[in-house]
């Protein structure tokens, strides 16, 4: 389909984007890689009146040592999240999940904080940076800067706790510097969305388990970390991987089989990553 009509801008400041969202409002959508509004722009599924392209705003690409975290600009583009040296070093949970988007195209024009806003829990980076227990600064015209924590950001179906005048500025990631990971995904074909996927994080002797495709929403099996809280081996903590989890049937996989398969991946993930 045709997208319908809307006004393009291009904005050279952080700052003149912002004013363009405050003006604008809801009617205002941002374009960075353009891999996600694009084809829901053409399905119809999202009609902004204003198109705003930050795409070349290059002050919001940069990966940044912070002390006990990393600082990701928000248009980073996911192959230089995938190969970047403190990245690999910090969390390779990161680098591995990124790694996994797409394809080679995809990755050198998309960008991470695009990819976190769009919010899809069929998305890759959304389960790493719920397992990583990272979070995204936001800004606005009037009100400023707020830091929105992972385990908030998701809402609904393609929904966050962004509001429409809010940008995402940076990704800050704690480091799990030499800490147990591992990143699973199923799917038909390299470039395809998951069918199911897993990221499983090992944070100060616990872990943080996240799901793709298993929920309306990026979620994290919590049933999982508890279970293993408790003292549960990988293999009894991943059959609980279904729990509390609402996933969808469709033309890849109905219900059950995605359920199956969460425990399966779960399972793979924790052994690999050393959480047994």
């Amino acid at each position: 389909m045709i997208p319908v009509a809307f006004d393009y801008q291009r904005p050279t400041s952080v700052d003149e984007a912002l004013a363009l969202l405050e003006e604008h409002g809801d009617e205002a959508k941002l374009l960075a890689g353009g891999h996600s509004l694009l084809p829901m722009m053409k399905l119809r599924l999202a009609y902004p009146s204003v198109v705003v392209d930050v795409g070349r705003l290059s002050d919001l690409s940069y990966v940044d040592d912070s002390g006990d975290q990393l600082a990701i600009g928000a248009l980073t583009r996911h192959r230089d999240v995938e190969i970047h040296p403190l990245v690999a070093e910090h969390a390779p949970l990161l680098a591995a999940a990124t790694g996994h988007v797409g394809d080679p195209q995809v990755r050198h024009r998309g960008t991470l904080g695009g990819a976190l806003a769009h919010a899809d829990a069929a998305g890759d980076h959304p389960s790493a940076l719920l397992a990583l227990g990272g979070s995204v600064v936001v800004r606005s015209a009037q009100g400023g800067e707020r830091v929105i924590e992972a385990d908030d950001l998701f809402t609904g179906f393609l929904e966050s706790s962004l509001e429409p005048t809010e940008m995402i500025i940076e990704i800050r990631i704690p480091k799990h510097t030499g800490q147990g990971w591992n990143f699973q995904k199923f799917n038909r074909r390299a470039q395809d969305w998951a069918i199911v996927g897993v990221s499983a994080q090992r944070v100060d002797g616990g872990a943080r388990v996240a799901l793709v495709n298993m929920h309306p929403t990026p979620i994290r099996a919590v049933a999982v970390e508890e279970a293993l809280a408790d003292g549960a081996d990988a293999a009894t903590a991943a059959e609980l991987a279904g729990d509390g989890m609402e996933p969808s049937a469709d033309l890849n996989a109905g219900v059950d089989y995605r359920t199956h398969l969460a425990r399966v991946l779960t399972r793979r993930a924790l052994q690999a990553a050393g959480i047994d």
